[in-house]
C-alpha cells in the first residue's frame, strides 16, 4: 500500500513531490532565477507564468537569457556564455521548450544543457487532476530518468557506407547516483516503492550495470519496496492499471519513452511539470511539451504545464506557500472549467487563462 499525506489532496501531493535537494533560501529575500523562455510558443507561456508570479507575489526575480547552440573554441557546441554564467550564479532555471534545427551536427539543445550543468535526474510527477477528464482517475506515480547518458549520449560513427553505429554508453558512477537517488526520493516523499525498468536480459552487460547498481541501492533503503521490471512488461502493466506504480527509476531512452507515455495518462504534456536536478545545487524546471509553432504568437498556448514546473520550482526553494496560492488557484480554474484552453477542453484564449487564475489569486487575499 502506498504511504500517503492524508493531509494533502491528491492534486496538492502532486506538488509535495519536489526535488529531494532544497536549496535553502529565505523565504522574505528575493531570488533571482535564470528565465529561458524558450521557442515558438515559449515566450508567451513565460510572459503567462511571470504574470501569475507577480499576482502571487511570489519574491522571485527573473533574468531572462536565450539560449542558442553555438560554436565554441575547436569547433565544439556550447550554450551562450551569459546563459551558463547566470545558471552558474544562480543555480536555479526555468525552461520554456526549445526547437532543434534538423541540420548535421547541431546538437538537441535540451541535451546540451543537461551535459552543460550535469542534470543527471529528470523528476516528472504524474498525478490525475481533478476536472480535467481522462480514461484513468487515480493516477499518482513519478517517473525518475537518468539524464546524461545511454542511448542519448550522442556518440555515433559511420562504420562504411549505409552502416551507422550508435554507441549506448552506461557507467557505474550515473548509474549508482540516479538509483540512489530514486530511493532517496522515495523516502524523502512517503513513496512506498521503487520499480527499476530495464532490458537486461537483452543488453545483459550495459542494462545489467544499471540493475546491478539499483539492488545495491535497494540493500540500502530496506524501508523502500524495490521491483524490477522489464521495459515492454511496465508499458503494458502501465496502460492496464497505473495504480500499481510508484516510484520508477529507468535508464535515458526509457526514461524518454515512459514519461510521455504517463503523461498521456493524465491529460497529455500540457497538464506534466517536470525537473532536472543536477550536482552543484544546480536545477532546471521545464515544460518537456514542443515548441507549437503553428500556434505561437496566436494567444492560444496552454501554460499549465510550465506553470506546474514553475511551482515545483517554488517548493524545491522552500516557498511553499506560494507554490500552495499558485497550485490552487491553478486545479480551480481547470475545475471549474469555465475559462480554459481549446486543449484543455474550452475556447479561452491563454491570456484569459491567465487572468482567471491571477483573479482567484486576488480572491485569496
Amino acid at each position: 500500500m502506498r504511504l500517503h499525506n492524508p493531509g494533502l489532496s491528491s492534486v496538492g501531493y502532486l506538488f509535495f513531490l519536489c526535488a529531494i535537494k532544497l536549496v535553502c533560501f529565505p523565504a522574505s529575500q528575493i531570488q533571482t532565477v535564470t528565465l529561458i523562455p524558450g521557442d515558438g510558443i515559449g515566450p508567451e507561456i513565460s510572459n503567462a507564468v511571470m504574470k501569475i508570479f507577480e499576482a502571487a507575489k511570489a519574491p522571485i526575480r527573473w533574468e531572462e537569457r536565450n539560449v542558442t547552440a553555438i560554436r565554441g573554441p575547436g569547433g565544439k557546441w556550447m550554450i551562450p556564455p551569459d546563459a551558463k554564467e547566470s545558471m552558474d550564479k544562480n543555480k536555479i532555471g526555468l525552461k520554456g521548450p526549445l526547437k532543434t534545427p534538423i541540420a548535421a551536427g547541431h546538437p538537441s539543445m535540451n541535451l546540451l544543457l543537461r551535459k552543460t550543468f550535469d542534470l543527471y535526474a529528470n523528476v516528472r510527477p504524474c498525478v490525475s487532476i481533478e476536472g480535467y477528464q481522462t480514461p484513468y482517475t487515480d493516477v499518482n506515480l513519478v517517473t525518475i530518468r537518468e539524464n546524461t547518458e545511454g542511448e542519448y549520449s550522442g556518440i555515433e560513427h559511420v562504420i562504411v557506407d549505409g552502416v551507422v553505429q550508435s554507441i549506448k554508453l552506461i557507467t557505474e558512477q550515473a548509474s549508482k547516483r540516479i538509483a540512489e537517488y530514486a530511493f532517496e526520493y522515495a523516502r524523502n516523499n512517503q513513496r512506498a516503492s521503487v520499480t527499476a525498468v530495464h532490458k537486461a536480459n537483452i543488453m545483459r552487460m550495459s542494462d545489467g550495470l544499471f540493475l546491478r547498481k539499483c539492488r545495491e541501492a535497494a540493500e540500502k533503503y530496506k524501508d523502500v519496496k524495490f521491483t524490477e521490471m522489464y521495459l515492454d512488461t511496465v508499458c503494458l502493466n502501465m496502460v492496464q492499471d497505473p495504480t500499481q506504480f510508484d516510484v520508477l527509476v529507468m535508464p535515458n531512452l526509457y526514461g524518454d519513452i515512459l514519461s510521455d507515455l504517463c503523461a498521456g495518462l493524465i491529460g497529455g504534456l500540457g497538464v506534466t511539470p517536470s525537473g532536472n536536478i543536477g550536482a552543484n545545487g544546480v536545477a532546471i524546471f521545464e515544460s518537456v511539451h514542443g515548441t507549437a509553432p503553428d500556434i505561437a504568437g496566436k494567444d492560444l498556448a496552454n501554460p499549465t504545464a510550465l506553470l506546474l514546473s514553475a511551482v515545483m520550482m517554488l517548493r524545491h526553494m522552500g516557498l511553499h506557500g506560494h507554490a500552495k496560492k499558485i497550485e490552487t488557484a491553478c486545479f480551480d480554474t481547470i475545475r471549474d472549467r469555465k475559462v480554459l484552453t481549446k486543449d484543455l477542453g474550452g475556447n479561452s484564449k491563454c491570456s484569459e487563462f491567465t487572468e482567471a487564475i491571477c483573479q482567484r489569486m486576488k480572491d485569496m487575499d
